[in-house]
């Protein structure tokens, strides 16, 4: 393919391309040579799931690979240890091996709903981070300066809040950036709150005699909040794991502006948002993210039990049975907060009882107006949480 396609095909729907000129030269040697450009990505498996902010970044590395580049994928087992510090405005809690082990099992499964594993080679910096010694981080370090580390837009804007900020944070750009050199990255992508950290692999790079790698920044998506950029500690994030009924559910229940810009971003050559028609533009979101993840078939009854369910009112057709436990039905009634808990249509007895008071539960059609005292059951009643969550109750009176 012509270099300028693949150029435009590259940064299309990105943030910031560091540079044209030099992605340019990379990729005519790389075409002479019949050898393909190296593209890292990395992410800390600091939670189980990946969402649709993530994706943005893996659609991209999947541009490359059909363009016949090879994506080095690095799991940041040791990194995710000391937290990036990227976008944050405190220091980030850290956690244990044990559970960065847990995150990163997953992060290898979900990956491949969008990378080509034959042109994806997936490695754990904790084969090469754990092996430094105190010497050698010393002399990572004594590359780069306090008042070049102090300039990044977090860390300024922290110091001006009077907010801490540990050693180890400074030391995170530099690990990430030594990345670079350990796998010799042609190119590194990341989200534009990852541009410092990227621009240190480059420096650090050309400490070690390596050409330094371009940097291909793209934008964040934002949670369905509206507000914040995607993320599951937020809770406004939608995960790819995420069944495909509550998938398409909150896709569908975006603001029409959220609709444009997720639209733009996901899928920018497409211009798929069309202003006169924002409910046709947002099924075809919906369909379109959940076919990706979990086929064209699972996309298809997700669209028509929304359109039953949240459009029509209607229950429907196939509901999960819920089997009332036996110890917890007196005379035919059974506590509610219970019942809407351990159903699993509230993660906790507040979140139950704060659904019910709200007026946002249903049993066999009426509404729970109290969350206090007990409520007549009946085998084969549909209890309702919310807009989405239906369970058809089993009772078995001891």
């Amino acid at each position: 393919m012509d270099i300028q396609r693949q150029i435009e095909l590259i940064s299309c729907g990105s943030a910031e391309l560091l540079s044209a000129g030099e992605l340019e030269e990379k990729l005519k040697r790389a075409d002479h040579a019949r050898k393909p450009l190296r593209i890292k990505f990395g992410a800390d498996p600091t939670h189980p799931d990946l969402h649709l902010g993530h994706t943005v970044v893996l659609r991209k590395l999947r541009t490359f690979q059909e363009l016949g580049h090879h994506v080095v994928f690095i799991i940041g087992g040791f990194t995710a240890r000391i937290g990036d510090p990227s976008g944050e405005s405190q220091t980030r809690p850290q956690i244990t091996r044990t559970e960065v082990d847990r995150c990163a099992r997953t992060y290898q499964e979900q990956v491949f709903k969008y990378l080509d594993r034959k042109k994806t080679e997936v490695v754990d910096n904790s084969d090469w981070l754990d092996e430094l010694k105190l010497e050698e981080v010393i002399r990572i370090a004594a590359g780069y300066t306090v008042a070049r580390l102090v300039e990044r837009n977090d860390f300024e804007k922290r110091l001006k809040a009077k907010q801490p900020i540990g050693v180890h944070e400074f030391l995170y750009p530099l690990i990430q950036g030594y990345d670079s050199v350990r796998v010799r990255a042609d190119v590194e992508i990341g989200g534009t709150d990852q541009k410092f950290n990227l621009l240190v692999g480059r420096e650090l790079q050309r400490q070690a005699g390596q050409e330094p790698q371009i940097v291909l920044t793209m934008p964040l998506l934002v949670g369905t909040d509206g507000h914040d950029k995607m993320s599951k500690s937020l809770g406004n994030h939608i995960g790819i794991q995420e069944p495909p009924s509550s998938m398409y559910g909150k896709i569908m229940s975006l603001s029409d502006k959220l609709t444009g810009e997720y639209a733009d971003i996901l899928f920018p050559a497409a211009r798929l948002f069309d202003s006169a028609r924002p409910l046709e533009t947002k099924k075809d979101l919906a369909r379109r993210l959940t076919e990706e993840c979990w086929g064209g078939q699972k996309a298809l009854e997700a669209a028509c039990e929304f359109e039953q369910v949240v459009q029509k009112k209607e229950i429907p057709g196939r509901v999960t049975e819920y089997a009332v436990p036996r110890d917890k039905v007196s005379d035919g009634k059974v506590d509610p907060v219970f019942l809407v808990t351990d159903s699993g249509g509230a993660a906790s007895k507040s979140e139950a009882r704060r659904l019910i008071e709200q007026g946002g539960v249903t049993l066999g059609g009426s509404r729970i107006k109290e969350s206090k005292g007990l409520i007549d059951v009946e085998n084969g009643q549909v209890l309702k949480v919310g807009k989405r969550f239906f369970r058809r109750l089993i009772v078995k009176v001891p």
